[in-house]
């Protein structure tokens, strides 16, 4: 496909516009590099080779509060200035006429994202140590941002941040199901009825993991990406999901895939949770219970996906039984969510 013929962009206006805004040799290229339910991303590259990264809506959005390009585009300027390392942004466009929907662009980062086995096992053992625990020390770093003197104060509300997450993950589990999970309801009323203290808000990532990072050729992480959900909130809630993602066993992740944390090199979970403490100085007592929320909001975001494939607004693509082990996939989680949740004291 040419660079005229990208589903998602119109190259001849997008062009103009970043003439605008950056150095460019024309033509441009642009190459998809993430699709699917989330925010689509393109490497765009001129004739000189240099390139940029654009962000834009899935063409079908589902959640259109999800995907506010405006948003994205603050956070990481907003952020430019901290010791959290982002890519460095271009500009932002709201005339949706330029392509058809807001879209924003930011420098290319070099680095590798370790999203896979063949990935991992390619850093050395020392590499892995370094990225395992620079994911831990960037997260510190980001929960540390002063919000109001960067900027961000306004992100969004900043009490009650479990609280007004299981709200908005049941209703939109509610509004999506396709079957009858009663575990659904089960984790939920525990998680509801146990709900830590909250201390002072800070920036919270929302999906912060392994694979949503960039890292150098040593390891060091060089770019977070994917701040689609970044609002602010309790801290400690990334420190669970990325537990969620961090498997220390062999075998199969959150997701079904299999569990690259659990290469020698990477830092084991208690590890983490010991690096993290050390540098931020939060009471981890409770992590239990946002492990369990973790496990609970992954499941929840899942069954919506699994629940449009199986009621077919994703036009098909896919063989049945592919569906029915995702559909297994997700109560899966649901009971790790439910075994966390019970330890919970």
């Amino acid at each position: 496909m040419s660079s005229n013929e990208t589903e998602g962009i119109d190259a001849e206006q997008v062009t103009v516009w970043l003439q605008e805004r950056a150095d460019i040799a024309p033509p441009l290229s642009f190459d998809l590099i993430a699709g699917g339910h989330s925010n689509l991303t393109f490497q765009v590259t001129d004739t000189t080779g240099r390139k940029w990264v654009l962000r834009r809506p899935p063409l079908k959005q589902v959640l259109a509060t999800a995907h506010d390009m405006g948003r994205e585009h603050k956070i990481i300027s907003s952020l430019a200035g901290t010791d959290v390392p982002v890519a460095p942004a271009v500009g932002l466009c709201t005339d949706e006429s330029v392509n058809g929907a807001p879209f924003y662009v930011m420098d290319f980062v070099e680095g590798t994202v370790v999203r896979d086995l063949d990935t991992a096992k390619r850093l050395t053992e020392a590499q892995r140590r370094t990225a395992g625990n620079s994911t831990i020390d960037v997260l510190a770093r980001i929960h540390a941002v002063d919000v109001d003197a960067v900027g961000l104060g306004d992100l969004g509300k900043r009490e009650d941040y479990i609280a007004r997450q299981l709200k908005r993950w049941y209703g939109q589990f509610e509004k999506s199901k396709t079957r009858e999970l009663p575990i659904v309801d089960e984790v939920h009323d525990l998680l509801r009825a146990a709900i830590p203290d909250q201390g002072p808000a800070t920036i919270v990532h929302g999906d912060y993991r392994l694979d949503n990072c960039m890292v150098g050729a040593d390891g060091e992480v060089v770019a977070v990406l994917d701040w689609e959900i970044c609002t602010l909130g309790d801290p400690l809630a990334d420190v669970g999901l990325l537990l969620v993602y961090s498997p220390d066993e062999e075998g199969t992740s959150a997701t079904g895939v299999p569990a690259v944390t659990a290469l020698p090199g990477f830092p084991t979970q208690q590890e983490m949770l010991d690096r993290y403490q050390d540098i931020s100085g939060r009471d981890l007592t409770h992590i239990d219970y946002y492990v369990a929320f973790g496990y609970w909001k992954l499941a929840c975001i899942l069954e919506g996906v699994y629940a449009r494939y199986a009621g077919g607004a994703m036009g098909g693509g896919g063989e049945a039984g592919s569906f029915d082990f995702f559909g297994q996939q997700v109560i899966t989680i649901f009971e790790r969510a439910r075994e966390a949740a019970r330890r919970v004291g």
